[in-house]
């Protein structure tokens, strides 16, 4: 005979949500109802949405005591065990900064792919002051409807509020890479950087942010003729010798169409327009040129309509040694 009591006696908020069919109780699916939540959230949970979804305090104790669910923050706890992706932790982060809260700046970087990855604090955007603490980067901002959104389940700012918060910490060139690996992906946003600098005209980083997209804008308006034109044009100022324009060239039985070629000296140029070298597919098939015609001896060099406007006297020193340095021979057949 079994004694009952050698048995763990139950928690009551398990033992019945309310008297079903013939007045039996049925008990809650307390950790199905734990477990979905974790599955959209990246493996975590925050306790007032336990509380909201029904699960008793005692409950949660209970699962805490037991290692079913780990604290991550006061009040945000991983299911399961405590290892945790990054989306786990930036999730995490955002459900300990409170209602509103929003992953930015640097992090939403990293979640929009703009940026590379990289170990440091993780940040956040909230309406109102929050309680530091550790590993957490809180920012006091009111974002308009339109300035955030929910990424792979994460709350971020959107693609142009987070581009124009990195303007306010990155260097130029840091903000550039950022604003370009955008366009490679083929990013979009319903809410245009240009609007962000109406509405935030004395926003920190907003100077910066108005002047690169003074040149991206105008970069973007250069067409292929007059890319070319221009850089023909440096090459009779500066008295170098006049390549072939839009060759054809057959490597390893491929064949491309170059920009500028000087056959003699295997040197190519690639005017590096961002209206057809700036999307993803473009990116990868352009190295994967380029690495062919190394292989087959040629030296390629690829110069942006920015450097051709800004320092043509160093484009036109640098292809002058490269024309005048002999070709290598070819590394494979």
């Amino acid at each position: 005979m079994t004694d009952a009591s050698s048995s763990p006696s139950p928690d009551p908020v398990e033992v019945c949500i309310s008297p079903g069919i013939g007045g039996k109780c049925t008990p809650p699916d307390i950790d199905g109802l734990i477990s979905e939540l974790a599955m959209d959230q990246h493996g975590v949970v925050a306790r007032r949405q336990l509380l909201t979804g029904g699960v008793g305090r005692r409950a949660i104790e209970l699962r805490l005591e037991r290692k079913r669910l780990h604290s991550v923050h006061a009040g945000v706890y991983a299911v399961g065990h405590r290892l945790l992706t990054a989306r786990g932790r930036w999730m995490a982060a955002v459900l300990a900064s409170g209602s509103g809260a929003v992953l930015s700046h640097l992090t939403a970087g990293q979640l929009w792919d703009i940026l590379p990855s990289r170990s440091s604090d993780i940040e956040v955007t909230r309406p109102g002051f929050s309680r530091k603490r550790r590993h957490i980067r809180a920012h006091r901002s009111s974002l308009a409807d339109d300035e955030s959104l929910v990424l792979d389940h994460i709350p971020v700012t959107s693609l142009s509020r987070t581009i124009f918060d990195l303007a306010g910490i990155l260097d130029r060139s840091g903000l550039e890479r950022a604003i370009n690996e955008a366009e490679v992906r083929q990013l979009t946003d319903r809410l245009s950087v240009p609007d962000l600098l109406a509405r935030h005209p004395r926003r920190r980083g907003a100077s910066r942010l108005r002047d690169v997209f003074a040149d991206w804008t105008a970069d973007g308006g250069i067409t292929a003729n007059d890319f070319e034109a221009a850089f023909s044009a440096l090459v009779v100022s500066y008295r170098l010798s006049m390549p072939r324009f839009n060759a054809d060239i057959a490597v390893r039985g491929r064949f491309f169409k170059v920009d500028a070629m000087w056959e003699a000296q295997k040197v190519i140029v690639e005017l590096d327009g961002r209206a057809a070298h700036g999307t993803r597919s473009a990116f990868e098939r352009d190295r994967e040129r380029d690495r062919l015609l190394l292989l087959a001896g040629w030296r390629v060099v690829r110069i942006t309509w920015r450097q051709l406007r800004d320092t043509p006297e160093l484009i036109a020193a640098d292809l002058r040694e490269l024309l005048e340095r002999p070709a290598t021979s070819t590394l494979r057949g």
